[in-house]
């Protein structure tokens, strides 16, 4: 059951990469090609990762009703029908429509989020949990990777076929997606024998909520989404600075896959080193050595802060899953609400862009890179935080 589950996951891991590299590609289109300032393109992030505060609740619900492999089943279909609408939108030039498409498909990746994040820790062995959650996060490394590489082409540039070249890798990836949710519709039973969700009455979340671990987890989770979306969506526009690379926007489109492909290689790492290290501790580390390079990338010029920049994604490769393992409280059964706490904090997401684009219209790109960086600091401060818990036990 274990092997099958991981098996199938590897499927729904890559192709949320991939989608999600796409979005952000969207917006060096609508700032270097479009014209839009960085404020208003920022709004494709916030439109993106805002439904994880809002839906995070009702799709909670849903998945203690209905079990883990129909909602993510779910999520998958609902994922279909948005990357159509969003392929629909890029081609008739709506940026409203665009924006709502953006929102349904987010809604579909909150399915994932909860389900597919909080079963792998439940059926992994004692201590599994993070080391299962970091080799699958490197799948999902391998589509943010490819798809800068596959989709600059078409996003940022334009070419002889006009918008309907938007369109196509939004409709390539609604057929990838349409064939997942098949699959896991028919694995539906794979874990009937793994105990159910446990229903929890509305006056209890509290409980959840009391959690320590879980509510300063869920603050690193909120800085940890908020700055590599902010690196990552804005990346392409920091390496056109005519004082850093001066790159044309397909260069430095696929460039961005660098950012991502250091967060794929130190996932695989990640992955083996979480059997040697104690989890808090490597976190600790990587996000100093984030809060360095993102420093380092606001000051330096050239080659050198571009490089500083794209490195930063080797230091997130190993904060998602493990912050999530992390935080999850010792109540296994609560897992399924502890995950919804941890997704809405994946609002991150799109606060954290908007407020960086926010301070780049007014200060500048390079001065803007503070906020991601106090997000570093309060990861650090978590990981740390955990790894003193655990001395004193």
């Amino acid at each position: 059951m274990v092997s099958r589950l991981f098996h199938r996951s590897i499927g729904i891991f890559f192709m949320g990469g991939f989608v999600t590299a796409l979005v952000g590609l969207l917006v060096p289109r609508l700032t270097l090609i479009d014209r839009l300032d960085y404020t208003r393109a920022a709004l494709v992030q916030f439109a993106f990762y805002s439904s994880y505060l809002l839906f995070a609740v009702p799709i909670t619900a849903l998945l203690v009703r209905t079990g883990y492999m129909r909602a993510i089943a779910a999520g998958l279909a609902v994922m279909t029908l948005a990357c159509v609408a969003l392929g629909g939108a890029a081609w008739i030039g709506s940026y409203p429509l665009l924006l709502l498409a953006l929102l349904c498909l987010s809604t579909g990746i909150t399915f994932l989020q909860i389900a597919a994040n909080v079963v792998q820790p439940l059926v992994a062995n004692e201590g599994g949990g993070a080391a299962r959650l970091t080799l699958l996060q490197g799948f999902n490394s391998i589509g943010t990777v490819l798809a800068p590489l596959a989709g600059a082409g078409f996003l940022l540039q334009l070419g002889a076929l006009g918008r309907l070249q938007l369109a196509l890798p939004f409709l390539a990836c609604a057929a990838v997606l349409a064939c997942l949710a098949l699959v896991f519709w028919r694995a539906r039973a794979l874990l009937a024998t793994h105990p159910a969700p446990r229903r929890l009455p509305l006056a209890q979340l509290g409980r959840v909520l009391r959690e320590r671990r879980l509510a300063w987890g869920s603050v690193a989770m909120f800085g940890y989404v908020g700055a590599e979306v902010a690196i990552g969506s804005l990346l392409a526009n920091y390496l056109a600075l005519p004082a850093i690379l001066g790159a044309d926007p397909t260069s430095a489109g696929r460039l961005v896959s660098l950012y991502w492909g250091g967060a794929m290689l130190g996932r695989f790492a990640g992955a083996l080193g979480l059997a040697r290290f104690a989890p808090s501790r490597l976190l600790g580390g990587m996000a100093l050595g984030a809060v360095l390079l993102v420093g380092a990338a606001s000051q330096l010029h050239g080659v050198a802060g571009a490089a500083a920049l794209i490195a930063v994604g080797l230091c997130n490769a190993i904060m998602y899953p493990t912050i999530f393992a992390l935080a999850l409280p010792e109540d296994r059964g609560l897992a399924p609400y502890a995950s919804m706490i941890l997704c809405m904090a994946v609002v991150g997401g799109a606060v954290v862009p908007l407020g960086t684009a926010a301070l780049a219209d007014r200060i500048g790109l390079p001065m803007a890179l503070g906020l991601p960086l106090l997000c570093y600091l309060g990861i650090a401060a978590f990981a740390f935080m955990i790894a003193l818990s655990s001395t004193r036990r």
